[in-house]
């Protein structure tokens, strides 16, 4: 008898899929939704928006933006993010609305946009809807009394307001505890007739839409979307060809309002949902191109200057033209004027742009020190060349002290930006477990099923029908209605053997249907799906602050201030010492005096000192941990937990079973009997070759090991490949082949029958 030991490192895999409480509504600050008592009350009716905030450069610059969104009426909390250049607020939509957080942070000196697809409501179960019902049928005052009475008494009404005049009705509702179809089929049940008309429930997204190629084309679009009903507003950006709508998911769907562009055009535009990290990702894309540009044009103005200051007066042809005067100027001096004057102001415009920002609402910032350094240095070179022009006499120029100066500050901004987009890969890897589209079930007009359809996946809506191939990637959280399969759930489980899917069984989004075709209904789609909660999970870790990061805040923001008040301090002591005669005369003799001299010192401490490393290097830390901590399977609530795991001495888990390398392994082969080692494996790979069971392909790959490598297998593309060339070498034919579900296999090789099982 011979004995197949399969063990799946620490498997579990029948254990039941836990609701995942590590998975809820996370604040930025505050910790789990509802972790305090009363925390919930608090945050019940408050709204959460996610703002692409563009221009910050420092902590200094977070700084100001928290400072300015918490001065708004209104506003609960707000967490800046400086890397990912986003905000978070929460705040009260009854004291204040979107275009005031847009406000606040534009009157700080930033440019804002609030990401159309990022706005967070609160969960259902904290908040209640206001709906607005067309009731047919009421004659007098005592139906009236009947229906509210009706209403009042179901389970989540809070309350009903019947006016018998316009047959509309007022429901003030919970969804959670009831839909909105239940309030209606319970006012049908009471003899009248009844729909939705409006609820206080509404949703914004992006669409991007492709056909817009002239004003008509919008024109057409525009009389589309305002014949939708349940679409609040819109607004057609004609450049981008996108459109941004709000709605109410209440009363329309998105895939409605995508199938009715498409139709009512006449195939003319198509809509697809614009996916917000990717569109994230494109903004950091144009906004490295953007400083790339900047960088280019300043190092082709500011190399000729560098050479034009130290190369060439030691070539005497060159040096000799460039001595020349043109007018009561050299050459040479106005080709450097004129070539950092466009580092200066054009190249460099942002600097300004941003100093004055930031000065114009009382703070400092990176982009302050640039503009003081290189200005005075700018300034005092024009005036020396000035001076010399008319009398005479030529005073030291440093023109190529602000053109490199702006060089380098550009070169670390472009540094800064690639960083800025590397830090978002786990993100992106999470967003691609998901996948792009799924095939929609039709139903005909008796309910029954009557072909399919591919949709976008960010289309599906709760309660579709959906197929899911082999193969394929589960579109959404839902049940299995029909069909039978292995699905790998070990990107969001850690198990690694497959789970056995039959009807009733539940499925996550983005996990990966092995063998057997699944019919699934779609209970959570969109940002209730375990996926995004994930994804928002590592996102709000992200942009959390550790506690030593607050007190690197605290630093910048005044760094600036300090820098400049040592800088002037550094002036006035090299001036007064070299006034009073305290250094050698030898020393400032290149600079003529010791005014230069000075002002070189004084220079120098400004653009050396920069609080970016300051306010970077934290968030940094927090943003990279938490990525290469997702990437492997680990949740990390934000820095506060970071920072306190160096006190950690011992971890203890509690469930060994989601420990995996999510896949089966086999760790021991023995035999009970004479038979050799070999030839039983060659017989069980033989017959296993042929099965699509998710543990055949584990023992396949031992026994091609066993017999030609002698060890466990490695991961490498060339023992793939040769892998695939020999495997009709060794193998064995198997014959009447047959598969027992939930049993194992049968089948004939060389005249013995072989059984498996599992």
């Amino acid at each position: 008898m011979a004995h197949l030991q399969l063990t799946a490192l620490a498997g579990g895999a029948g254990d039941e899929m836990e609701e995942v409480a590590l998975l809820g509504s996370y604040d930025v600050e505050a910790g789990p939704v509802g972790a305090a008592e009363g925390e919930g009350d608090e945050e019940a009716g408050m709204r959460r928006v996610q703002v692409r905030v563009a221009g910050m450069t420092c902590s200094a610059c977070t700084g100001a933006v928290e400072a300015a969104l918490s001065a708004r009426r209104g506003v609960r909390r707000a967490a800046v993010s400086l890397l990912q250049n986003r905000a978070h607020v929460v705040f009260d939509p009854a004291l204040a609305k979107d275009e005031d957080i847009v406000e606040a942070i534009e009157d700080a000196g930033f440019e804002a946009e609030i990401l159309p697809d990022s706005t967070v409501s609160q969960p259902k179960s904290q908040k209640t809807l206001s709906g607005q019902f067309r009731i047919g049928g009421m004659t007098c005052a005592a139906c009236v009394n009947s229906v509210e009475g009706i209403l009042e008494k179901l389970p989540g009404v809070k309350r009903a307001v019947v006016a018998l005049a316009t047959s509309l009705g007022e429901v003030e509702y919970d969804p959670s505890a009831i839909s909105k179809d239940e309030i209606v089929q319970a006012i049908e049940d009471a003899g009248f007739d009844a729909a939705l008309l409006q609820s206080s429930e509404q949703d914004k997204v992006l669409l991007g839409v492709t056909g817009l190629h002239t004003e008509g084309d919008v024109d057409v679009l525009h009389d589309i979307l305002k014949k939708i009903e349940g679409l609040r507003q819109f607004g057609v950006h004609f450049g981008n060809s996108e459109v941004e709508i709000v709605f109410d998911p209440e009363v329309v769907g998105l895939r409605q309002i995508v199938d009715t562009i498409e139709m009512e055009s006449n195939d003319r535009l198509k809509a697809h949902v614009q996916n917000p990290y990717l569109r994230a990702a494109s903004n950091d894309a144009q906004e490295a191109s953007k400083t790339l540009h900047l960088l280019r044009s300043s190092l082709l103005l500011s190399i000729p200057v560098f050479f034009i200051r130290m190369v060439c007066p030691h070539i005497p042809l060159i040096s000799s033209f460039l001595g020349m005067h043109l007018g009561p100027f050299r050459i040479g001096d106005l080709l450097k004027w004129i070539l950092v004057s466009m580092v200066q102001f054009v190249v460099g415009k942002r600097f300004y742009v941003a100093a004055y920002r930031a000065l114009r609402h009382g703070s400092t910032n990176m982009d302050v020190l640039v503009v003081i350094g290189t200005t005075a240095s700018y300034v005092y070179s024009v005036c020396a060349l000035l001076y010399g022009a008319f009398t005479g006499f030529h005073p030291p120029i440093y023109f190529e002290t602000s053109a490199m100066i702006i060089t380098f500050v550009l070169f670390g901004k472009y540094l800064e930006v690639l960083a800025k987009g590397k830090t978002s890969d786990a993100i992106k890897k999470l967003v691609e477990l998901a996948p792009a589209t799924a095939l929609l079930l039709l139903k005909d007009k008796e309910g029954k099923y009557s072909g399919e359809k591919e949709i976008d996946a960010s289309l599906v809506q709760p309660g579709d029908a959906l197929k899911v191939l082999p193969g394929s990637k589960v579109p959404a959280d839902g049940v299995v209605i029909w069909g039978t399969s292995h699905v790998n759930e070990s990107m969001v489980t850690g198990e690694s053997v497959p789970i056995s899917k039959e009807v009733s069984s539940p499925v996550i989004g983005g996990t990966m249907n092995l063998h057997g075709v699944l019919h699934i209904q779609a209970t959570k789609v969109g940002s209730g799906t375990v996926l995004s909660q994930i994804i928002s999970l590592v996102e709000t870790a992200q942009m959390s602050k550790a506690p030593i990061q607050k007190f690197a805040d605290y630093v910048a923001s005044i760094f600036v201030p300090i820098v400049i008040t040592l800088s002037l301090l550094t002036f006035l002591a090299w001036f007064l010492c070299g006034w009073l005669g305290a250094y050698p005369n030898s020393w400032s003799a290149e600079s003529s005096n010791c005014f230069v001299f000075s002002l070189m010192f004084s220079i120098s401490v400004v653009v050396i000192a920069c609080p970016c490393a300051l306010g970077l290097a934290t968030p940094t830390a927090v943003m990279v941990a938490t990525g290469v901590g997702a990437n492997h399977g680990v949740l990390v609530k934000g820095g506060d937990a970071l920072e306190r795991a160096q006190n950690v001495k011992y971890v203890i888990f509690d469930k060994t079973g989601t420990l995996t390398q999510g896949k089966a392994t086999v760790t021991t082969a023995k035999i009970f009997s004479g038979m050799d080692l070999g030839d039983f494996l060659t017989l069980v790979a033989s017959a296993e070759a042929s099965s699509e069971h998710p543990l055949a392909k584990a023992i396949l790959d031992y026994a091609f090991h066993f017999h030609f490598f002698g060890k466990l297998p490695s991961a490498k593309d060339s023992i793939k490949k040769r892998r695939e060339k020999i495997l009709s070498q060794w193998l064995l034919e198997a014959t009447d082949f047959s598969a027992l579900p939930g049993k194992g296999i049968q089948c004939w090789i060389n005249g013995k029958k072989i059984l498996t099982w599992s």
